[in-house]
C-alpha cells in the first residue's frame, strides 16, 4: 500500500535529493577575490608602477599607489611591474547650432597596461581599460578648464579603480 500509491516513493525520492544536494553543496567552497588566505593584499602592496609622462597619467599612478598599499607608498623592492600608458580624449558631444561652440562632452580616459614579474620579466596579464567622465562647459573660460580638468580627475580615479580590479584578480589566481 505504501509504495501502490507512489507516495512513499517520491518522499524517499525527494529526501534522497535533498541529501544529495546538501552534500554536493558542502563540498563548495566560496571566498572573497581579495582575501588574506589568497595573499593578494601583500601581492598588491608589492607592485611598482612606471614613471608618469603628463598630469592625468600621474593622477591615476597616485591612485593606483594609494589602492595597491593602502596609502603606504611604493615598495622598496617591487616583485611585479606595471607598464601603465595613459591616454585623454574630450570629445564634445552637445554642441550649441547658434554659436557652433560645445556645451557638454565626454572626458575619456584610456590606460594600456602591462604587468611583469621584476625577475623573470614574465607577463602577468596585460589589457586595455577606459573610463568616462562627462561635463558641462560653462561660459566662462577658466569655469570650462576646471570643469574639464575635475572630469579628468574622475575618469582618472574610476580607470585606477578599474586597473586595481583586473591586477587584483591576476594576482590572486596566482
Amino acid at each position: 500500500m505504501l509504495l501502490s500509491d507512489g507516495t512513499g516513493l517520491s518522499r524517499l525520492g525527494k529526501a534522497l535529493a535533498g541529501i544529495a544536494l546538501l552534500g554536493v553543496l558542502a563540498g563548495c567552497q566560496v571566498r572573497p577575490l581579495y582575501s588574506t588566505a589568497a595573499g593578494t593584499e601583500g601581492k598588491l602592496a608589492s607592485v611598482s608602477i612606471s614613471e608618469a609622462d603628463d598630469r592625468v597619467e600621474q593622477q591615476v599612478r597616485n591612485d593606483l599607489i594609494f589602492l595597491f598599499a593602502g596609502g603606504a607608498g611604493e615598495p622598496q623592492n617591487a616583485l611585479y611591474h606595471l607598464d601603465l600608458n595613459v591616454s585623454v580624449r574630450n570629445i564634445g558631444v552637445l554642441i550649441d547650432v547658434a554659436d557652433d561652440v560645445p556645451r557638454a562632452g565626454r572626458i575619456v580616459v584610456s590606460a594600456d597596461y602591462n604587468l611583469v614579474k621584476s625577475d623573470s620579466g614574465e607577463t602577468i596579464t596585460s589589457g586595455k581599460r577606459s573610463a568616462v567622465a562627462l561635463v558641462d562647459f560653462p561660459i566662462q573660460e577658466f569655469a570650462k578648464l576646471r570643469a574639464v580638468r575635475d572630469a579628468e580627475n574622475r575618469g582618472a580615479r574610476e580607470l585606477a579603480e578599474l586597473v586595481r580590479a583586473d591586477i587584483a584578480s591576476a594576482l590572486g589566481r596566482r
